[in-house]
């Protein structure tokens, strides 16, 4: 600095001062930089730094809208909280201000700040050159070491021992120092016209020149070729002789650098340096691609000349067509890196987050990404695609002459073009030759790939489709950003369009139908939705080109810039889930209605509330077209809610129950009935009022159609224009209808459909409940259920007519309510017996009356909760005894028996004869039991002693109820009244063997094995006798050990060891002796019918089981006591 203030102090004469310009400083003759000079040549770096202008404006103008807000909402609070949100505005205002002050405070030192950051840069810059300059000297190093001296020079060595000096110098050095003689001007033009003249000659005659450079010139000993909006080039000839070819001289490039015009320096159309001497180097090798290898050519030692490439025969080399094909290749590629330079510039000018710049391997395809989207949160689902589509920029070969083109590439050939190329080839090569290359015809495909549902939009094909030729590259205007921005603005026209029309035509947003209400703003830069809210409130709904995000604000002054703050924080939430933008447009709308109707609500003195926390699913039931809530809370009953439901036309009204869930963590309410109230017809004086269900009976979708709905304009204010008279009259009827609706809960719980019939059409009260009446009963619609729907599963459903009739009780009244649940039966069967009685109505028990006359069952529950758990339950066993009652009573004219008669039926038990003195009580049990429904009670009614009453069909009674619980009822009991019939003579000879045995005190056990099968069981435990029933009431007597499928018994006794013999039965021994004898003792008597002896045993019909069976059981016995005395004797 000494220095410096001494060379520039006013005594040197060197330096003048004038206008105020700093003097040159001239130091050794040599002129030195003065410090501005130095320090212009720093380089401006700019990152992390912003105005300090727009910091105090941002905070300056967020200060006023943060008062203007309070202005505004402090009149409506208390004193307290309006000193308490004043106080905290001030600290938080005071830390903002005393921020921006040291901010101001430092900003003073900020000239200072950026030349030290302007000289770090430049230092850092320094360094990197100092760097490669090191890194250069050490390559240079690395090469320089494998390096090879040249051979000595023996001559030179020869003469200067011989001689003492030298004699001649080196060729080399003669070549290099020597200079040759130069050429005279005349030579000069002579060599140049004869080149000139060569070259003319080979293009005429005998090189084939691509038509897509057949403009070309000859000067200055070069041919200069010009294929258009591609390259210019000139090349020149080796030599005149045949095999003499062409070499590249120069090239330009024919393209137009567009936008930027700064990067026209980084892309010269005329390449220079290492680009060139690139270029130089792959032209000539393809020009000598076919040419042979100089003779004279001295390798070096171990490289080996490759030979030469040959043509096929018929084939001549076109180089022309070679070069072309290159430089065609290189010109377009150099257009795409021009392309890709500028997309990476964007980038760095705010474009990284959000633009994606890919270019493949081969450089041949460059992609772009735009409106990138970071990933979302992973707590947070939302399905949004991550980019809003692509642009494809690709170097593709032209196949078809149908495919669009531009002038970013030569056309395809037309059909003269193409025969004069041929005439040229047959011209040049003849008629049997062909060229060795041939044109490559190359060109720019644009492809725009848009996301469809980018921002969460579904856009149609036909709004994200751009004209042909519309998105093109064009050499002389090369402007990728051009490009990116005719697709950024048609897909956000789209998008907004489509949000348009979302608004305008959608079921949920008919609130903006009106031609006004939004309208899509858009000219040569930007585009926007304008939306007209009520009133002058205007919102505008933009999309930010570069970005993708959504914006929206309003287009009020200064003062409303309270709002600001709440519009940021409504559009960064649209930006995460986009496809909001509708609801929240109609929550605006939505709020001004509810306000109406609460301050109507909060005017009659009832409870209100906007919100109850019930869960989403449940507030679904509302309908698709629900936009807001008002639940009205009834004063007598708490879990019951009067609902103003808040649709895009008009009011609709609910009368709802919930029910507090248990188990939860925060209190929840649950919509556990809910029914729709049709105002038009109450306020038109009916008297009868239909709750909405799913499905509707046809009567009511008949009567629905005939009413004439009336809905108002959408947006129009009268249709939500509510009356306070009309708020009361709801408010009183939905009190009057909560009782009944606890009836048509139960329904709803078990997915029972219902409807409503007037209550002349139900027929009034059933008889022994006309008492129960009231005089507002006849207002009140009957609730009528199909039988197929609540019968369905449950047996007897057959036997009840379609339409039945549910009727609560007691709700005019404070006592507790009844429900009383009537089925009309198809047929009428008269009680019997002695719980019937004289009158045709009984009342079996206390929840059951049954009008014999009207075949009318009256089922009575207490418990409106449960009452139709409890009438399926009563029904389940009511409609078995119907069925069992008929069936029984026309089992003797259909089946031809006689002796079978209903003894009593009361629809509770159903007792018939089966045979003479026999008959079985049934009865149904509770169904929660294992062993099923029903109850069978065997006994015999004429007989008087009580001992004697015992019916033997007692120890068959549980497999004889399984078989009702079989298959369908009807056939079922057709089979147990068979069986019993059937099996009643083998029963009745168990029976008296049974008593015979204990009389006499043999150890004989008799029991059945199943509804068909009995076994007599001696008392050794190893014989026994089967009595099994077959098909036509025949009984087959045999030997328990041997079975009936002689594949099991031979595996039987096979696999079978019994240990000290008591695991199986024993044959009963020479058993077939004794049913020989025992037929033979039996043949004079003609009662046992037909009996056919088998191997085993003996069939027989069912009539002469008795003797039969009597007899072959003493002979068995009797053998059997023969048999182990026998044994013992043996055995002592």
């Amino acid at each position: 600095m000494d220095t410096y203030s001494q060379v520039a102090g006013p005594s040197n004469g060197n330096l003048t001062s004038k206008s105020g310009i700093a003097p040159e400083i001239v130091m050794n003759g040599v002129h030195e930089p003065t410090l501005e000079e130095l320090e212009r040549e720093l380089p401006y770096v700019g990152d992390g730094q912003i105005h300090l202008g727009e910091l105090v404006s941002r905070t300056v103008q967020t200060i006023y809208a943060e008062l203007t807000e309070l202005a505004e909402t402090m009149p409506n609070m208390s004193d307290a909280n309006r000193k308490r949100t004043l106080a905290e505005w001030v600290v938080k205002t005071k830390k903002q201000v005393v921020k921006l002050y040291a901010v101001v405070r430092w900003a003073r030192d900020a000239g200072v700040v950026q030349k030290a950051m302007n000289v770090t840069a430049f230092l850092m810059d320094q360094n990197a050159q100092f760097e490669e300059a090191i890194n250069r000297l050490k390559s240079a190093k690395d090469g320089l070491d494998p390096a090879r001296m040249r051979n000595h020079d023996l001559l030179t060595s020869l003469d200067v021992l011989t001689t003492g000096s030298y004699r001649r110098l080196p060729t080399i050095i003669k070549q290099w120092i020597v200079p040759p003689d130069p050429l005279t001007d005349e030579e000069v033009a002579n060599t140049l016209a004869e080149v000139e003249h060569a070259m003319r000659y080979r293009l005429r005659m005998i090189d084939v020149i691509p038509l897509e450079m057949s403009k070309y010139r000859i000067s200055d000993g070069r041919s200069f070729f010009t294929a258009p909006h591609l390259f210019e080039a000139s090349l020149c000839v080796r030599g005149a002789k045949k095999d003499d070819g062409w070499f590249f001289v120069d090239v330009e490039f024919l393209f137009t650098i567009g936008g930027d015009v700064t990067s026209m320096q980084d892309f010269p159309r005329k390449p220079v340096g290492p680009v060139k001497r690139h270029i130089a180097d792959e032209a000539d090798a393809r020009l000598a691609f076919y040419l042979p290898v100089p003779e004279n050519l001295n390798p070096p030692p171990g490289v080996e000349i490759p030979s030469p490439r040959k043509l096929p025969e018929g084939v001549i080399d076109a180089p022309l067509v070679r070069v072309f094909n290159f430089l065609q290749m290189m010109s377009m590629s150099y257009q795409l890196e021009i392309l890709w330079f500028q997309a990476e510039r964007l980038r760095s000018l705010g474009w990284a987050d959000y633009l994606k710049v890919e270019m493949t391997n081969h450089r041949r395809t460059l992609t772009l990404s735009y409106w990138i989207r970071k990933p979302p949160p992973s707590n947070q689902r939302v399905n949004i695609p991550r980019l809003g589509g692509t642009l494809t920029i690709s170097i593709v070969k032209s196949e078809t002459s149908s495919s669009p083109v531009s002038k970013a590439h030569p056309p395809h050939r037309s059909a003269k073009a193409q025969v004069l190329a041929e005439l040229q080839e047959r011209s040049k090569l003849g008629e049997r030759k062909r060229p060795s290359d041939t044109v490559e015809h190359l060109r720019f495909e644009v492809k725009w790939e848009p996301q469809r549902v980018a921002l969460g939009m579904s856009i149609p094909f036909e709004a994200v489709t751009l004209p042909e030729g519309e998105l093109r590259v064009d050499p002389d205007n090369l402007d990728v950003e051009s490009l990116l921005r005719k697709v950024l603005f048609r897909h956000s026209v789209a998008i907004l369009s489509t949000y348009q029309q979302q608004l305008q035509h959608a079921t949920h947003t008919i609130a903006f139908a009106y031609p006004t209400a939004v309208k899509l703003i858009s000219d040569d830069v930007s585009t926007h939705l304008r939306v007209h809210l009520c009133a002058d409130e205007v919102v505008v709904v933009s999309i930010d080109m570069r970005t993708g995000r959504l914006g929206i604000r309003d287009t009020g002054d200064l003062a409303a810039s309270g709002r600001a703050p709440r519009f940021q924080t409504i559009t960064e939430y649209l930006n995460i889930n986009p496809p909001l933008l509708a609801d929240f447009l109609l929550r605006l709308r939505l709020n001004t209605i509810t306000d109406l109707a609460e301050q109507k609500a909060e005017y009659l003195g009832l409870q209100c509330y906007r919100q109850r926390n019930i869960p989403q699913e449940d507030l679904q039931r509302f309908g698709p077209t629900a936009k807001g809530y008002l639940f009205i809370q009834l004063s007598m009953f708490s879990a019951n809610y009067l609902v103003l439901v808040i649709t895009d036309l008009e009011f609709r009204y609910a009368l709802i129950e919930v029910k507090r869930q248990e188990g939860k963590v925060i209190d929840t309410l649950g919509i556990e009935d809910l029914g729709w109230i049709d105002v038009r017809r109450m306020r038109s004086g009916r008297t009868q009022m239909e709750l909405n269900q799913a499905p509707l009976s046809r009567k009511r979708k008949a009567e629905d159609a005939n009413d004439e709905e009336i809905i108002p304009e959408p947006g129009s204010p009268a249709s939500f224009k509510l009356e306070s008279q009309v708020l009361r009259e709801l408010y009183a009827y939905c009190c009057a209808r909560v009782a009944y609706t606890k009836v048509e809960h139960q329904l709803k719980s078990h997915s029972i459909p219902s409807s409503y019939v007037k209550p002349a059409a139900a027929g009034g009260l059933p008889p022994g409940l006309g008492r129960l009446q009231s005089s507002l009963i006849n207002a009140i619609p009957a609730l009528c259920v199909k039988s197929s729907d609540l019968l369905a599963g449950a047996e007897g459903v057959e036997a009840a007519m379609p339409n039945i009739r549910i009727i609560p009780l007691h709700w005019w009244a404070d006592q507790r309510m009844e429900v009383v649940t009537c089925v009309k039966l198809k047929y009428v069967q008269q009680p019997l017996g002695k719980r019937a009685g004289n009158s045709s109505v009984i009342r079996p028990s206390k929840r059951i009356i049954y009008d014999a006359n009207e075949a009318v069952v009256s089922f009575l529950s207490e418990d409106v909760d449960k009452c139709v758990n409890e009438f399926l339950e009563e029904w389940a066993k009511v409609s078995k005894m119907v069925v069992i009652a008929r069936e029984v009573a026309q089992m003797a004219s259909e089946k031809n028996w006689g002796d079978v008669r209903l003894l009593s039926f009361d629809l509770q038990t159903v007792e018939f004869a089966y045979a003479p003195d026999y008959s079985v009580s049934i009865t149904c049990g509770n169904h929660l039991f294992l062993d099923g429904p029903y109850e069978l009670y065997f006994s015999r009614p004429r007989v008087g002693n009580e001992q004697s009453r015992y019916n033997p069909h007692t120890e068959v009674e549980p497999f004889m109820r399984n078989i009702l619980r079989h298959g369908s009822l009807g056939p079922s009991l057709h089979r147990l009244v068979s069986l019993l019939r059937e099996t009643l003579p083998i029963v009745l000879v168990l029976q008296e063997i049974q008593d015979k045995a204990e009389q006499s005190n043999d150890n004989v056990d008799t029991f059945a094995k199943s509804a068909e099968w009995f076994r007599v069981l001696y008392g050794d435990f190893k014989h026994a006798l089967d009595f099994r029933l077959m098909k036509g009431s025949r009984v087959l007597v045999l030997d328990a050990s041997h079975s009936l499928f002689p594949a099991a018994e031979d595996a039987k006794s096979k696999d079978s060891k019994p240990i000290n013999g008591l695991l199986v039965l024993h044959p009963i021994p020479d058993f077939s002796q004794l049913v020989s004898e025992t037929l033979k003792d039996l043949a004079s008597q003609k009662t046992i019918g037909t009996v056919h002896p088998v191997d085993t045993g003996l069939i027989c019909d069912g009539s002469a089981v008795t003797l039969i069976g009597k007899a072959l059981y003493e002979r068995v016995l009797q053998k059997l006591k023969q048999h182990n005395t026998t044994s013992f004797s043996l055995s002592s």
